[in-house]
């Protein structure tokens, strides 16, 4: 039955329709079969801080020390006893020192006294609030204060950030800059991670050529290579580039059997529908692997392969360049990601307004290249496409912003419908 918008499941995508026989897996059921045969990597490294960025979490953070460190000053100013503060404004008090970032602050603080403190240092134990310095005024070595601060005010306090013992960050999360900066600021020097997953991809298709090359008559430049190349280019991913392999069948298989050898993941553009030179599925059979989706209710991109060769995942897309593009984006992603443990994976979306009228005949779910336009009055984007049919037009996916869903059900777009974007994030 149609799952309702509200629904808590990750895989959700507004997309389901109502079961019919012999119909075409969805978007999201293909990923949760995909995402049903997927293992994480189990190996682990220990590596130094520096040389982690971008690599997997394999095991839950806790820390051991406090963020702040200690009680330090939110800005510069005078560190201040409130209770010196006697009788009526304005208050003056003598200054008794001076205490930088780095300082030990560890000088005893006369009654009736300030010490003068920059943004970050230790505030010593005997004061109990900054006073900022834009409501003082110095004369000579007497501080002048017109206004009672509250006790704490303008302090950051030991452990108000994180607190001794808490789970700093989750097994699987990716360390990206804000997260190398938190491991940075708890010391932590070091942290094991999951090993790279190693991912084998190849092009099928005699026609292709590598760019530059002379063409001959019916032959094409392979753009599916470099696209991939620059989805697998991420640390936590092991690239292995197996050019481009001929549609004979023998050729395939031995270049399939070889992949899956040596990677988790094999992937390949072209072959995997149903025309004379399509030989992909029956090559798959006669290796011997299980195949578990042969085709997906997207567009575009509906012939897509999911399986196992062996202990190798694999995962045949469309050859048609914006097919295999949509289908990695949306699919093949998410399957990368599981096997590599990241748990902070899956494509964001935001809700769009849409800026066009569309009509499309209903049964898959679409992924549309698609610009951001302006915000509108209650500050949602609106959002532009540049032509109704685009499973070829390469120019237009590498213009857009993103990916526009159309639920399968849909049948009329009207300008001002809400929808959901998948912005792109890789320029």
């Amino acid at each position: 039955m149609t799952v309702p918008r509200n629904s808590p499941d990750p895989f959700y995508c507004g997309c389901e329709t109502e079961p019919e026989a012999g119909a075409l897996p969805s978007v999201d059921e293909a990923i949760r079969r995909a995402l049903a045969i997927v293992s994480p990597v189990f190996q682990i490294e220990r590596l130094p801080l520096h040389d982690a960025h971008g690599r997997v979490l394999a095991e839950d953070l806790r820390t051991d020390v406090s963020l702040p460190l200690f009680d330090n000053s939110a800005m510069d100013g005078y560190a201040i006893r409130t209770a010196d503060l006697t009788g009526g404004s304005p208050w003056r008090l003598r200054l008794a020192g001076r205490v930088a970032a780095g300082d030990a602050a560890n000088m005893p603080i006369p009654f009736g006294a300030a010490l003068r403190i920059l943004t970050g240092a230790l505030v010593p134990p005997d004061c109990d609030a900054v006073v900022m310095q834009e409501l003082t005024r110095l004369q000579g070595d007497i501080v002048e204060i017109g206004r009672r601060p509250l006790p704490g005010e303008n302090i950051r306090r030991a452990g108000e950030d994180v607190t001794k013992g808490a789970e700093l960050l989750p097994a699987g999360r990716r360390i990206g800059p804000r997260v190398a900066a938190l491991l940075a600021s708890v010391g932590c020097g070091e942290v094991v991670v999951r090993r790279r997953i190693r991912v084998a991809f190849f092009s099928t298709g005699s026609e292709l050529r590598s760019p530059g090359e002379r063409l001959k008559p019916g032959q094409i430049w392979n753009g599916n290579r470099y696209h991939l190349q620059g989805s697998l280019d991420t640390p936590w991913i092991e690239a292995i580039d197996m050019g481009t392999v001929p549609d004979q069948p023998d050729r395939l298989r031995t270049a399939l059997e070889q992949a899956a050898e040596k990677a988790d993941l094999v992937i390949t553009t072209g072959g995997v529908s149903v025309g004379d030179e399509d030989h992909m599925p029956s090559v798959l059979r006669r290796a011997g692997a299980e195949i578990h989706v042969t085709k997906v209710a997207i567009k575009p991109g509906k012939p897509v392969i999911i399986g196992r060769l062996g202990a190798a995942l694999y995962l045949g897309l469309p050859g048609n360049p914006v097919s295999a593009f949509v289908v990695w984006h949306v699919i093949g992603a998410r399957i990368a990601e599981a096997l590599a443990g990241v748990r902070d994976g899956g494509q964001e979306r935001i809700m769009v307004r849409a800026g066009f009228e569309r009509s499309r005949h209903p049964g898959r779910c679409e992924f549309l290249p698609a610009r951001l336009g302006a915000y509108d009055g209650p500050g949602t984007r609106k959002v532009e496409i540049a032509a109704s049919a685009v499973s070829h037009r390469m120019a237009l996916l590498a213009q857009a912003d993103g990916l526009l869903l159309i639920p399968s059900h849909t049948e009329t777009i009207r300008r001002g419908d809400m929808l959901e974007f998948l912005p792109f994030t890789d320029g």
